[in-house]
């Protein structure tokens, strides 16, 4: 082919409109079916959510959705993820304490919000289906989990925590109260909340 061709070939596609497939179109229709997740898991609730229905609302066939997800737990975890992500990270403060108030409070937040029902319906489904709860788990809870491994390796390294502290049974402590209180509803779930957490759990966890 001649460069004069070549030229020509590019004027062409730009001409008529298309664009070349490759990454660009297929993170598009991507993010189309998260939005579309979020959306019809606010209007009908996860019990009625169908990957047709999802693939109908944001344009794309059912094997675009299936390219990506195995099933439908799978994506509306990774929704509820895309949707959370940058909220969520653990702030680099120079004390374990406020680092993880800091997103404690944050999850709070997205609890409190209308991404709320989505990890209601993800936790409540997963008690009667385990394709879900190992969804939530793999997808959202252990990344999470893993980032306060390392606030937490760092508060020990500071000294602020005792060199052999048990990160999970802390994390538990720390964490367990909020999902409880979010589930059960017996008490208000509000941002103090996370900061009485860490004022019983840390002070009673500090270097021996």
């Amino acid at each position: 082919m001649t460069q004069n061709s070549t030229v020509t070939g590019r004027a062409s596609n730009k001409s008529n409109g298309k664009r070349p497939p490759g990454r660009p179109r297929s993170e598009h229709s991507r993010q189309a079916i998260l939005r579309s997740t979020l959306k019809l898991l606010r209007q009908q609730g996860f019990p009625d959510l169908s990957i047709e229905a999802v693939a109908a609302d944001a344009n794309v066939s059912k094997a675009t959705v299936y390219r990506w997800w195995p099933n439908r737990g799978a994506l509306v975890a990774d929704a509820f993820l895309e949707s959370a992500e940058q909220e969520l990270q653990f702030p680099h403060t120079g004390s374990v304490r406020s680092d993880m108030s800091r997103q404690m409070r944050r999850l709070i937040r997205v609890f409190r919000s209308s991404r709320g029902k989505v990890v209601a319906a993800l936790l409540g489904g997963g008690q009667s289906d385990p394709e879900l709860l190992e969804a939530f788990r793999e997808r959202f809870l252990w990344p999470r989990r893993r980032q306060a491994y390392q606030t937490l390796q760092r508060g020990i390294d500071r000294g602020e925590l005792p060199a052999d502290t048990d990160l999970d049974l802390l994390l538990d402590s720390l964490y367990g109260p909020i999902y409880f209180r979010f589930l059960i509803r017996h008490d208000e779930l509000t941002e103090k909340f996370a900061d009485k957490i860490c004022g019983v759990v840390l002070k009673n966890c500090g270097p021996a």
